[in-house]
């Protein structure tokens, strides 16, 4: 390859986004040995965790760099297949789950192989994306030019055939935060779908009414009685409870929150310095890791790792406008809806915004399977640029 060639290669390679999404590896991988280092429950070496999350943000990149070469006709032709094979995989979960993470979490929701183990959903969201893209691209070019609210209800149904096994699946699991995100991701493809707004608007308001009547059930006794005879569990009114009041029960279920509000008070404006915490927050090094930016750098530390995703999903949103493909322009809604929610929720959850739900923080949070699943959207994002064809039939 000559270097013309080369510098072309270079152009088309959006910058823009791999920039944020390389500080926030970075953020991560430091805060991770904070988290660590600090924890007087951890006896390993925080040295060692920080360099395996560091070996899984390479393992990352040279996933981002295969998807990027992969193709749009390819990955039309794929979708099928990797839906597929990711119902199979996570239908092996009622079996085969890892026992020992059931018995710390309640959740059936990891594979392990001796010192190996990885969490199907979390590459199963992006095989959901490709195929919720997949289902609504196919049945518009069908019914473009004979659209109606008969068509849209069709397509409803073949995008809730597509999320629907999915999420029995989660529920079988009991993984209720990684349910969320499959139902956010396929909100944010039904909104961009094309589907009539006399659809859309009494659909979103349903939801704000489920939403609203459920916090209303929660806070009396005899809704709270109905919930749980629904399939509510008692882990489910704890982290609402500890939402709504974070310092009711600082010695027992409301610890976590409330010791990540004191965590992130603390650091003031600029903050304690870097690897200086005296407040212990259980699994911080997962679900609460915003806390140690937010404590060693204060206010300033946690604002730029907010400008850092604001950044990059602004970015993404210009990629999936630019884009001509409509297949593209699905999948870069659902990527752009998993990294906006697993945003919103983890941060809003550490400061006492939202409910915990034991969503990681992308790119910053420990764990592979959440980091590789992050990086192959990242990889979609990037190849919708570098292969240029805008407007190509798949």
């Amino acid at each position: 390859m000559n270097k013309k060639n080369i510098f072309r290669n270079d152009n088309r390679i959006d910058y823009g986004v791999i920039l944020p999404v390389f500080l926030l590896c970075l953020i991560g991988i430091t805060s991770l040995y904070v988290a660590y280092d600090q924890s007087p429950m951890f006896t390993g070496s925080p040295l060692r965790e920080s360099i395996k999350q560091a070996v899984w943000c390479g393992v990352g990149m040279i996933a981002v760099a295969i998807i990027m070469q992969v193709n749009v006709k390819w990955l039309w032709k794929l979708t099928p297949i990797l839906y597929l094979i990711g119902l199979a995989v996570m239908g092996l979960l009622i079996q085969f789950y890892d026992r020992a993470t059931f018995e710390l979490t309640g959740s059936r929701n990891w594979f392990r192989f001796g010192a190996f183990s990885f969490q199907p959903a979390e590459l199963m969201k992006i095989a959901v994306i490709l195929m919720l893209a997949y289902v609504v691209t196919k049945h518009n070019s069908r019914h473009r030019k004979n659209k109606s609210l008969k068509t849209d209800g069709l397509l409803i149904a073949k995008m809730l055939a597509v999320i629907l096994p999915v999420i029995i699946l989660i529920m079988i699991q009991d993984d209720f935060g990684t349910m969320l995100v499959f139902l956010a991701i396929w909100g944010g493809v039904f909104l961009m779908s094309g589907i009539s707004w006399k659809i859309i608007i009494p659909t979103i308001a349903a939801v704000v009414l489920i939403g609203s009547g459920t916090i209303f059930l929660v806070l009396s006794d005899t809704g709270r009685e109905f919930l749980y005879s629904i399939g509510f569990s008692n882990y489910q009114f704890a982290r609402i409870d500890s939402w709504i009041d974070p310092f009711h029960d600082v010695q027992g279920n409301s610890a976590q929150v409330a010791n990540a509000l004191m965590a992130i008070g603390s650091g003031g404006m600029t903050g304690k310095g870097f690897n200086v915490s005296d407040i212990y927050i259980p699994v911080r090094e997962s679900d609460m890791i915003f806390t140690v930016p937010a404590e060693n750098f204060g206010f300033v530390g946690g604002s730029f790792i907010i400008l850092l995703y604001f950044v990059l999903i602004y970015r993404m949103l210009r990629v999936c406008f630019d884009t001509n493909n409509e297949f593209y322009a699905y999948i870069a809604t659902g990527i752009i809806m998993m990294i906006l929610f697993h945003v919103f929720e983890n941060i809003g959850a550490n400061i006492g915004l939202l409910p915990l739900t034991g969503i990681p923080l992308p790119f910053i949070s420990q764990g592979g399977s959440a980091l590789l699943s992050n990086m192959m959207g990242i990889g979609l994002i990037l190849s919708m640029r570098y292969q240029m064809e805008k407007g190509a039939a798949v």
